[in-house]
């Protein structure tokens, strides 16, 4: 069962939405709200796996809401201005619903989550982890991530002998994905998987020939692990 929320300044536009959903089964869902700060609190203490997410709000759009959230979470934008649709598609949405839309392609749209869903929780879930970047959702296995680098809002996944994998994420949710007993952050800008540091050598780490920083904040935890 996907358990959703919706966003939306407008009561009828999630009456709608609300509508909808109770056709299909395999989602819930749990609330609906006009006001983000609401919502954000909400999921700040509920699991949500999906939102249906309105763009064009007071105070904050929907792009830029969806961008602070630190969990990852599934979104469908819906928006009755179609110029929004490459952005949102930038930031890797699962689709984008042009008001008003049909049963039939809110259905489309709830089926690609669904998908996306199933994908991210399949069997042997600790041995890999799903990333959604450059409009597909890919499977990196643990074993194949050499490290992960930090720009921004974005993280570059340098993998063994592949292509590095570009994403919208932040850091403190990348982290909280991998196993503890695999990786540590060891900089605000590089997570390293534990097996394959080589050598440490001052406030260096070394896996193959790539050199590391060691962040002063990430030193005690590096010591405590490797040193000790």
């Amino acid at each position: 069962m996907i358990h959703a929320i919706a966003i939306d300044d407008e009561p009828l536009a999630l009456q709608v939405i609300n509508h909808f959903c109770e056709k299909i089964d395999f989602i819930k869902l749990e609330k609906t709200f006009t006001k983000q700060s609401e919502a954000q609190k909400y999921i700040n203490n509920y699991p949500v796996d999906l939102i249906f997410l309105d763009i064009q709000m007071p105070n904050k759009n929907g792009i830029d809401f969806y961008k602070i959230l630190e969990k990852d979470i599934m979104v469908i934008f819906t928006t009755a201005f179609s110029e929004y649709a490459v952005e949102g598609f930038n930031l890797n949405a699962t689709d984008y619903l042009l008001k008003p839309f049909s049963f039939e392609r809110f259905e489309t749209a709830v089926q690609k989550a669904r998908n996306e869903y199933q994908f991210r929780h399949m069997t042997n879930a600790q041995t890999h982890l799903m990333i959604r970047a450059d409009y597909k959702l890919y499977r990196i296995e643990f074993e194949d991530i050499k490290y992960i680098e930090g720009l921004d809002d974005y993280i570059q996944i340098h993998l063994e002998n592949k292509s590095k994998i570009v994403a919208r994420f932040s850091m403190k949710n990348i982290i909280s994905k991998l196993p503890e007993n695999l990786f540590i952050r060891v900089h605000r800008s590089f997570i390293v998987p534990i097996k394959k540091v080589r050598t440490i050598q001052n406030k260096n780490l070394f896996i193959d020939d790539v050199s590391i920083p060691i962040g002063d904040t990430f030193k005690e935890d590096v010591q405590n692990l490797f040193l000790n």
